[in-house]
């Protein structure tokens, strides 16, 4: 038993020794095949970012021809909505696809890091284990060797480094987009061949024109020498007169030879363009079939109607909006630009806030009964797409007023009045700049802004002054003036840069003093008034309800200065320009002649 357990013993003790001599070559083999893996899917790696590289580089989007087909498409219509969509959802499967690429060319480049180093490790590793092993010698160089080694190793490392950096570097300056960065090119495609920013009138041409409510700044004022007057007739000069097809109580605007109105009930809604020399109805256009619209349309009360907000224009295109939410863009020639609906807005009235425009940029203000928390906000888009700029949410309710944007204390700001603030907002990104808690009732006068100060009307109780260049909460801090006689409730204030004209709806036309708000002169002129008056020159233009019309000198001292008479009732402003009046009643617009 003894001599069988010896045998035993000795049969594993061989077997252990054979498993010890074989296994460095097993280890070896094992290597080996890691090694041309390795090899291969690097292989594969590289192969497939060639591959990659290499089909980007032959089907450039912008060559493709489903994408020049659809350009030559727009170019032969370019009011067709649908290949503008088309357009815009190929440019966004390209960018996409770009994007996509640059991540698989990133994780290649990472994969193939890892897979030659594997490659490396693995060649290492199986060299030295094939390698017979050096018998034992004293060498008298060893040091000298030694040194040599660690050089060639290091100089080794340094060109590999040096050979995966050249090679990442040439991955990352040939991935390059065969797509423009800039949305500029996307606009010149959707816009037939001109870019946004040079489709925007100069600040200078914006405002020698009469863009939106109560002229480029909403202040009511025409600059310059006009010598405006009723040429000694009841009839008011009138040098033509033109029916309106639709109701509305908004306000005309003027660009050049054009004068812009809206009008409209619950069945149509209608943009109107006239000649401004003759009153000829060029073209009328619906605004239908707006993506998002709600069928049912929102119940408005008569005293503001469908069509109260006054439109805009940036003397390219014409800017509508109509008290169901839907906002709509009309090339000069009468076709559709772009539309989209932004919501109903929740006023007990309606909607009546006049939209604001600056070059490149259209404002809307959107205050609601359901404002705060979030309901209430402030949008900027840009004129020739529609593009949302930006969107500010505002601690605010209903409001009636219309924004004004002015440039003061080194910054292009919106000021709007809302219950319960006077806000100011950044033009360039809508954030907010100061804040007044001044307002009570409801806001239906609109701010101005005159002598570097927003002037504003808390409706039948005070009219007041603001500095503008505070920041936060300027309650207490930035008013200069405030006057708490015959503030109007329902009409927004004039100034000449001296002084400040208001009138109530009752017809008290009140003169201020610019400066420290004390009241210079007053006159009841036993009116009816809805518009808000207007001054061109040293004119001041008051117009009632039932069409009195009178010009009173914008003085410190009350002198009428003629009177007429118009067959027709009156809500909307007046608009000045090239020495011309427009008035927009219930049933014509009306141009009345002057000498600028």
């Amino acid at each position: 038993m003894t001599s069988s357990n010896a045998k035993t013993q000795r049969r594993k003790d061989a077997m252990s020794d054979w498993l010890r001599a074989f296994a460095p070559l097993r280890l070896c083999v094992g290597l080996s095949r890691t090694t041309w893996v390795a090899a291969a899917f690097c292989a594969l790696v590289c192969g497939a970012m060639l591959y990659q590289h290499s089909a980007a580089a032959e089907h450039d989007p912008w060559k493709s021809p489903q994408l020049l087909a659809l350009k030559e498409k727009l170019r032969a219509a370019p009011a067709d909505e649908s290949l503008r969509a088309e357009i815009r959802r190929l440019d966004l499967e390209f960018r996409q696809r770009y994007f996509r690429r640059l991540a698989l060319n990133l994780t290649g480049g990472w994969l193939l890091v890892a897979g030659v180093g594997a490659l490396l490790l693995a060649a290492k590793s199986a060299k030295r284990l094939t390698e017979k092993p050096p018998m034992p010698q004293r060498r008298t160089d060893a040091q000298a060797l030694a040194l040599q080694a660690a050089a060639r190793a290091r100089r080794s490392v340094a060109g590999v480094g040096a050979v995966f950096g050249t090679g990442l570097l040439a991955l990352a300056f040939m991935s390059q987009s065969p797509l423009s960065d800039k949305a500029g090119e996307v606009n010149k495609v959707l816009g037939g061949g001109e870019s946004a920013a040079s489709d925007a009138p100069s600040l200078a041409e914006f405002q020698t024109n009469w863009p939106s409510f109560r002229g480029s700044d909403g202040g009511g004022a025409a600059k310059g020498d006009w010598n405006l007057s009723f040429g000694g007739t009841p009839g008011g000069n009138v040098i033509w007169k033109s029916p309106i097809p639709a109701i509305g109580f908004n306000s005309p605007i003027v660009w050049s030879n054009r004068v812009f109105l809206s009008g409209g009930d619950a069945t149509k809604r209608q943009v109107f363009c006239f000649d401004a020399g003759d009153g000829k109805l060029l073209w009328q256009r619906a605004v239908e079939n707006v993506p998002g619209s709600p069928a049912k349309l929102p119940e408005i009360s008569d005293a503001t109607g469908h069509a109260a907000s006054t439109m805009a224009t940036d003397g390219r295109r014409a800017f509508v909006m109509f008290a169901n939410g839907d906002l709509a863009a009309f090339n000069f020639d009468g076709s559709p630009a772009w539309a989209k609906h932004l919501g109903v807005p929740k006023n007990m009235y309606g909607h009546a806030t006049s939209l604001a425009i600056w070059p490149g940029k259209l404002i809307v203000q959107l205050d609601q009964d359901e404002g705060a928390p979030g309901g209430s906000k402030l949008l900027a888009f840009a004129c020739a797409t529609g593009r949302a700029l930006w969107e500010r949410t505002k601690p605010t309710h209903g409001s009636w007023a219309s924004p004004i944007i002015v440039e003061a204390a080194g910054k292009t700001q919106i000021i709007t009045v809302a219950l319960p603030h006077v806000m100011s907002s950044s033009l360039a990104d809508g954030a907010e700049l100061w804040r007044a808690e001044l307002m009570e009732g409801e806001i239906t006068p609109s701010p101005i802004f005159a002598g570097g100060l927003a002037i504003v009307v808390n409706p039948s109780s005070k009219l007041l002054a603001l500095r503008p260049d505070g920041a936060g909460d300027v309650t207490k801090s930035h008013i200069a003036w405030t006057a708490e006689e015959n503030a109007p409730d329902v009409t927004s204030p004039v100034s000449n840069g001296e002084l400040v004209f208001t009138v109530t709806s009752s017809g008290m036309l009140t003169c201020f003093d610019l400066k420290d708000g004390k009241k210079v002169w007053q006159k009841d002129l036993e009116l009816e008034v809805q518009a808000s008056p207007g001054i061109a020159g040293n004119r001041l233009f008051v117009l009632s309800t039932k069409g009195d019309a009178l010009l009173v000198e914008a003085g410190r001292e009350f002198k009428e200065l003629g009177r007429a008479k118009f067959a027709d009732l009156f809500h909307g402003s007046p608009a000045f320009l090239h020495g011309r009046v427009y008035l927009r009643g219930a049933t014509n617009l009306w141009c009345l002649g002057g000498k600028k």
